[in-house]
C-alpha cells in the first residue's frame, strides 16, 4: 500500500454544557457533537523517519503538532516504527473551536491502522485518541454523538437531516483554558438542555435547529469579544434559522435553510474579518 488518504472532518458543537470540575483536572462535560464537511486531508505514506508537513508557516510539524504525536503513539500501538511522511492539506480554521488539530489526529489514527494493517477496531481506536486530547476520540467516527465525562465517553445518536452550515471565525484567539476558568467563576452560568436536544434527535429525522441547542460557554467568550455576538446577529438578521459558537470559539456556526439562504448569511457578513465556509451536517463513518 504506497499512499493513504484520509477525510478530517471539523466538528461542531450542537450543545455544550459544563458540569463542574473532574478530580483529574479536566472538567465534566455533556456535549452533542456534529461533524461537518469543512475537512483538512490527511495523506500518509512510506517514508524513512516520521516526516509531518503542514503547509503553514504557523502550524509547526514537530512533536507538538497532535499528528505527529498520533504516529508515534500508533507506532507503539502497533509495534511498528513511526516510518511516514503526513502531509496535511489544511482546510479547517485553526485554533477556531472546530477540532481541526483533533481530527487530523484521528485521521492519522485511522490512516495507519490502514497502512501498516494494525487491525484496530473504531472502539480501539478511540480509547488511542483519548490519549492525545478530549476531541479526538469522537473524531474518529464522527456523526452525530454524544460526548460526556471528560468528552471522550461517546454515545452514537440519530443524525439529523442534511442541514447547510454557515461558519464564521473572526480573527482573535481564544484560549480554552481561560474560557474554562471565566467559567468557572460565574455566580449564575447558563445551561442548555442536553436531555431535550437528545430526545429531539431521537424521534428520528430531526430538522435543525432542535430545542435544547446551546453552549454553556458562549457567555463568557461573548462577554469579552462582543464580535462573536455581532456575528450571531448579523447571521439572524440574514435569515439564519439558529446561530450558536462551537465549542469555546470564536468561530459561529448558523443554521441555513438552502444553500441560496447561505449564500444571503455570508454576504451580510461581509463588512467583518472573517474566515468563512459553507458546509454540511456529515454522517458517522462506521455505523
Amino acid at each position: 500500500m504506497e499512499k493513504i488518504t484520509e477525510t478530517a472532518y471539523a466538528k461542531i458543537n450542537l450543545g455544550l454544557d459544563v458540569l463542574g470540575t473532574r478530580p483529574d483536572g479536566y472538567h465534566e462535560v455533556c456535549m452533542v457533537m456534529q461533524s461537518v464537511s469543512l475537512a483538512d486531508t490527511v495523506t500518509l505514506e512510506p517514508h524513512e523517519g516520521l516526516l509531518v508537513l503542514t503547509g503553514k508557516d504557523d502550524l509547526p510539524g514537530d512533536d507538538t503538532n497532535l499528528a505527529y504525536k498520533a504516529a508515534v503513539l500508533m507506532a507503539n500501538r502497533c509495534g511498528q516504527k513511526p516510518d511516514v511522511k503526513i502531509t496535511l492539506a489544511k482546510r479547517i480554521f485553526m485554533a477556531a473551536g472546530l477540532a481541526g488539530g483533533s481530527s487530523d489526529a484521528a485521521a492519522v489514527l485511522r490512516g495507519l491502522n490502514r497502512l501498516w494493517q494494525c487491525g484496530l477496531s473504531t472502539a480501539e481506536l478511540e480509547v488511542l485518541g483519548a490519549e492525545l486530547g478530549s476531541d479526538v476520540p469522537f473524531c474518529i467516527a464522527g456523526g452525530t454523538q454524544l460526548s460526556e465525562g471528560r468528552g471522550t465517553d461517546l454515545t452514537p445518536l440519530p443524525e439529523p437531516c442534511d442541514t447547510v452550515i454557515v461558519l464564521a471565525k473572526p480573527k482573535i484567539a481564544v484560549s480554552t483554558a481561560w474560557v474554562y476558568r471565566e467559567f468557572d467563576a460565574l455566580t449564575k452560568p447558563q445551561h442548555p438542555d442536553i436531555a431535550a436536544l437528545i430526545a429531539a434527535l431521537q424521534k428520528g429525522s430531526a430538522q435543525l435547529p432542535l430545542p435544547g441547542m446551546g453552549n454553556a460557554l458562549e457567555g463568557v467568550t461573548c462577554q469579552k469579544y462582543p464580535v462573536v455576538t455581532e456575528i450571531k446577529q448579523k447571521m439572524l438578521a440574514a435569515g439564519a434559522a439558529y446561530a450558536l459558537m462551537s465549542g469555546s470559539g470564536p468561530t459561529v456556526f448558523a443554521v441555513a435553510q438552502s444553500e441560496e439562504a447561505a449564500h444571503k448569511i455570508l454576504k451580510a457578513l461581509e463588512g467583518l474579518e472573517l474566515e468563512t465556509a459553507i458546509a454540511h451536517t456529515v454522517r458517522r463513518s462506521v455505523k
